[in-house]
Formats: C-alpha cells, sequence, structure tokens
C-alpha cells in the first residue's frame, strides 16, 4: 500500500505544478498592454493595433 500512496502523491504534485503553469500563463497573456505599437525594423515602420 505505501507505493500506491506514493504514486497518488506524485500525481498530485504534477496536477498542481501543471495548474500553477498554466495560471502563470494566462496571467502573463492578460499581462500585456493594450493600444498601439510601433516597430521599426529592417522591413521598415509597423504600426499594429491591439
Amino acid at each position: 500500500m505505501p507505493g500506491n500512496r506514493n504514486v497518488l502523491y506524485l500525481i498530485i504534485g504534477v496536477l498542481a505544478v501543471a495548474v500553477g503553469v498554466l495560471g502563470y500563463n494566462l496571467y502573463q497573456a492578460k499581462k500585456q498592454p493594450e493600444g498601439v505599437q510601433i516597430n521599426v525594423g529592417p522591413d521598415g515602420l509597423k504600426i499594429q493595433s491591439k
């Protein structure tokens, strides 16, 4: 029985880490500023609306 309990703890730990990573990625995606982005590069001037 102790082996099964260790596997259960491992699965719960992996799921908790996965939820944390997904939550952090969602937070970073929503944190991006809104508005206008202006890029100057080798292709010239680019203006993008966000």
